[in-house]
């Protein structure tokens, strides 16, 4: 049986707030991908190539991981010729802060041990 069709399968039992809430802290968790979000969060918007001077990645590892945050909603991009500019995409980190504040609040009311 295909795995990709049992992974799904299995994500299918949960709400779709906790899939979603999964799927953005997934993007957050590589480090590269923090880097590039507290360094959109500095500049307020961002070419691509200035995001490569300041991270010790190649041009091509950037991408992937400008990708992986586009993917998940969490920046927003332009293109214009060769240029790529990259903006925090301030709706998802609300909502993503919001559903991260629920998820704690309830794991952090637990009197446990």
């Amino acid at each position: 049986m295909n795995s990709m069709l049992l992974t799904t399968n299995k994500k299918s039992g949960f709400s779709a707030e906790d899939q979603e809430l999964a799927e953005l802290a997934k993007a957050l968790a590589h480090p590269a991908r923090i880097a590039i979000l507290k360094e959109l969060a500095a500049r307020k918007s961002c070419i691509c190539g200035e995001i490569v001077e300041v991270l010790p990645l190649a041009q091509s590892t950037v991408s992937q991981h400008l990708k992986e945050l586009l993917k998940a909603g969490l920046i927003r991009g332009t293109v214009e010729g060769t240029k790529s500019c990259y903006c925090i995409n301030q709706e998802a980190f609300s909502k993503f802060s919001r559903m991260m504040n629920e998820f704690l609040n309830v794991a952090t009311d637990h009197k446990c041990c």
